[in-house]
């Protein structure tokens, strides 16, 4: 994963992509006992998978701040391996490349459902040998695929351009990445313009893994977003925000993302990325790309490969598990600012969100 990033740094540079990309790591804020101690396990699980002092620090509230002057900070953790860009020129910059080299790119055609050695789309089937679904969040308008990825939002908001003396107040002076140790999660970034992108779940998932474009848009979330953003920087408060959009994620039961190929009936997919598919995505192409080979790789041979996750349950015990999640971890990070203890309701929902 750490090599995915360099990766596609190197991809962006050879073909030309003008996509913002600037890697400056990512700080990872603790601003509450409970996320201190998180923290700290973090530091600590990192050092059993190997990775040394400079893969993952512990930083003091003094550190952390010179990186993020954000309010209540205790500490922090700081990685290098993560770069900020722009995601969209990102996927034009890829497509264009793809279409240089002689593939086809067929936009508005709807696929309704995949089988081996076919798409069916509305007026017949493309037929090929190997078929990837790669549909991630809208997975489940595909036949028979309603319970494989639950399809749940994450809407985001951004600011107008900021001065430096706003910057200065906030920090990010190397464009890093962040996000804090809550339980409903937040992320954010210092764009190449000098806005400040943040957003974080919270929307609701529904009924019936249902995606419609209408979704990437909920004023309640807007709303409880920049608030948040202003709580963590009272520098912002009177600052416009000129965006806001969203877009669905794809959580599998186990939240475990995956990549695999049957080469009988020549069916594979990828997928699962639970918003982290800008730098995963490239393993799993990469990835797949040996699978349909047939070559037999260190990338072939990573544990996620053929990895199968567990169907959601039926609806609506869909709706009503996914959204109790929801709700419980915002809960959760209220229950920890009163207690400064780990959440006991956090503990007890791990098992639905992921956790252990």
């Amino acid at each position: 994963m750490r090599t995915a990033i360099d990766e596609i740094a190197e991809v962006i540079r050879v073909e030309g992509i003008n996509a913002d990309f600037h890697k400056g790591g990512t700080v990872s804020l603790s601003r509450t006992d409970a996320q201190w101690r998180r923290a700290q396990a973090d530091v600590a699980d990192a050092k059993t998978w190997g990775r040394g002092k400079d893969d993952l620090r512990l930083l003091g509230k003094e550190e952390a701040s010179r990186i993020l002057r954000a309010t209540r900070v205790q500490g922090a953790t700081y990685t290098p391996d993560c770069a900020a860009l722009q995601p969209l020129r990102l996927a034009r910059g890829l497509a264009r490349a793809v279409e240089r080299r002689g593939g086809r790119v067929h936009e508005g055609t709807r696929a309704s459902s995949i089988e081996p050695h076919a798409v069916r789309v509305e007026h017949g089937k493309v037929r090929a040998d190997v078929v990837i679904r790669a549909t991630e969040g809208y997975t489940s308008g595909l036949d028979g695929q309603k319970r494989t990825l639950a399809p749940v939002y994450s809407l985001v908001i951004a600011s107008e351009p900021l001065d430096s003396a706003v910057w200065e107040q906030i920090g990010l002076g190397n464009r890093e990445t962040f996000t804090d140790y809550r339980n409903l999660i937040i992320y954010g970034q210092r764009t190449a313009d000098g806005r400040l992108v943040f957003g974080g779940r919270g929307a609701p998932y529904h009924f019936g893994s249902s995606t419609r474009p209408g979704y990437d848009r909920d004023m309640r979330v807007f709303a409880h977003l920049r608030a948040t953003l202003v709580e963590m920087f009272p520098v912002l408060t009177n600052v416009s925000v000129t965006h806001a959009w969203g877009g669905v994620l794809g959580i599998p039961r186990d939240w475990c993302a995956s990549v695999g190929l049957d080469p009988v009936s020549g069916l594979g997919w990828a997928g699962g990325y639970v918003g982290d598919g800008v730098s995963t995505t490239n393993l799993a192409g990469r990835t797949l790309r040996d699978l349909v080979l047939g070559r037999a790789t260190e990338l072939t041979r990573l544990p996620w490969v053929n990895h199968h996750s567990p169907q959601w349950e039926p609806e609506p015990l869909r709706w009503l598990g996914v959204n109790a999640g929801l709700r419980a971890m915002a809960l959760a990070d209220h229950e920890e600012r009163l207690t400064r203890r780990p959440s006991v309701v956090a503990r007890a929902m791990s098992p639905l969100v992921g956790g252990h």
